[in-house]
């Protein structure tokens, strides 16, 4: 029995064989850091949307978005011979905010957490 639909396995495959080129035959300085976090396939199998993580300084997400575009051709050649895919699907890279969105919104429950709590009820009588 197969576990997930074919788009979302085909997307862990190329997440998985992307993050291998990428830590052990790009040498481009610019894709050091660079971590796939998720690969979103298109259900005809035609195009996927890589998501990362990396640097998230402004200057370090523009090298790294511009490292992973001379990259592209590459490892879309490497994607063909190492999977068994009829076609080998365009790769449109996307930085992945999530995790800072995570890093904000646990920064924004610990102040809450630590502000005083408020007194509701109120000294004077309701008439």
């Amino acid at each position: 029995m197969s576990h997930g639909s074919r788009p979302e396995r085909v997307g862990d495959l190329i997440r998985s064989e992307l993050g291998l080129q990428l830590t052990r035959h790009v040498r481009d300085p610019g894709v050091r850091h660079v971590t796939v976090t998720h690969v979103r396939m298109s259900k005809d199998l035609q195009q996927a949307r890589v998501f990362y993580t990396g640097p998230e300084d402004d200057t370090g997400r523009r090298d790294t978005a511009r490292a992973l575009r001379r990259a592209k051709p590459f490892l879309k050649r490497q994607l063909g011979r190492r999977l068994q895919l009829r076609h080998v699907p365009e790769l449109r890279f996307e930085h992945d905010d999530t995790v800072a969105q995570q890093d904000r919104m646990a920064h924004l429950f610990d102040q809450i957490a630590q502000e005083p709590p408020v007194n509701t009820e109120s000294s004077e009588p309701d008439p």
